[in-house]
């Protein structure tokens, strides 16, 4: 861990000492999560195509309780609250990561990195109890997509990452959270330029009132 990285975290296991604890969910206090938003982290399948022939399964909606924890693990730091979200992660990836399929995730850029001082994408998977392989780097800066409509997303990420070389099989990608789907369409177009004969996506959460390649969400129920 880098000294930025620990000064970081040693400053907010401080300001946890001292402020008191408020849901990340509802705002109440001396509660991490309170039971009734963890009980809203229920998962629920999500899968929607994002470009033809690439569809990609979530098991939250980018919303309400949901949006608000996955900010409080990315924006404030809190990462005791992945513990919440394993559950969801868990029964994402045990549906999807079929026998003998590598999985990996988003690359982070370094910016983010020195901002956080962790790579939420990889707490997520250590709470979740999964390990993944980083196959996938950042090779262009890009812009901040936030704000961004389809096509300046889908050109912004174009050939923003690279591969090791894959020897066939399926890849399975995971990313945090899934707007348009321009970040997951390019990490499975380097991962097939690098060997991969398929490329399952998949996102924690599901950003809804976007428009997919062929229309909204649907939900699978299970």
């Amino acid at each position: 861990m880098s000294l930025h990285a620990a000064l970081t975290r040693s400053f907010r296991d401080a300001l946890t000492f001292w402020l008191p604890v408020s849901c990340a969910g509802c705002g109440v206090v001396d509660s991490d999560l309170c039971r009734g938003c963890r009980d809203a982290l229920n998962a629920r399948r999500i899968r929607r195509p994002i470009q033809p022939g690439l569809s990609v399964t979530s098991v939250l909606v980018f919303e309400g309780v949901a949006a608000r924890v996955i900010r409080a693990i990315k924006e404030e730091g809190r990462t005791s609250l992945a513990r919440d979200l394993a559950p969801a992660l868990d029964e994402l990836l045990r549906l999807s990561v079929s026998a003998g399929a590598v999985l990996t995730t988003v690359p982070g850029t370094r910016a983010a990195f020195r901002r956080r001082g962790f790579r939420p994408l990889d707490v997520l998977m250590r709470r979740a109890g999964w390990r993944h392989e980083r196959l996938l780097r950042v090779a262009r800066a890009t812009d901040d997509q936030r704000g961004l409509g389809r096509r300046a997303r889908r050109e912004n990420v174009g050939g923003a990452f690279v591969s090791r070389p894959i020897a066939g099989g399926t890849v399975v990608v995971l990313d945090d959270v899934v707007t348009t789907g321009a970040t997951l369409a390019e990490a499975a177009r380097a991962l097939r330029a690098a060997g991969a004969d398929e490329v399952v996506a998949l996102a924690l959460a599901d950003t809804p009132r976007r428009r997919s390649f062929e229309g909204e969400s649907r939900v699978i129920e299970t």
